[in-house]
């Protein structure tokens, strides 16, 4: 099924220019084709490079990647960890060790 297809005739200037373009995209993972339309693509592509002399004078290269999305691995949870719960007990405790203690007046 094709997606997108553009043929024409260009400078040689303006072909490396378009490829620099493709060559940026691909690092950042994202294709932008037509007036609106972009293909992800994947971290590992099969490349194939293909040059022919089609006659005396007349020569051809072709670049062709291709690769597999891989299926998104569904997340999983973790279940919240419980905050430990203090008795009354351990929480006067702290307090009080915190607590300046009062001064103790000599006996007269």
């Amino acid at each position: 099924m094709d997606i997108y297809e553009d043929a024409r005739t260009v400078s040689r200037a303006d072909l490396a220019a378009w490829l620099r373009q493709v060559a940026s995209q691909l690092e950042t993972g994202q294709i932008f084709y037509g007036a609106a339309g972009t293909i992800a693509v994947a971290d590992q592509v099969y490349c194939e490079l293909e040059i022919e002399q089609e006659g005396k004078d007349e020569f051809s290269i072709e670049i062709e990647f291709s690769w597999v999305n891989p299926k998104p691995t569904p997340t999983v949870s973790e279940p919240p960890v419980e905050a430990e719960q203090t008795t009354k007990a351990e929480t006067d405790d702290a307090k009080a060790e915190h607590e300046p203690q009062a001064a103790v007046a000599p006996a007269a």
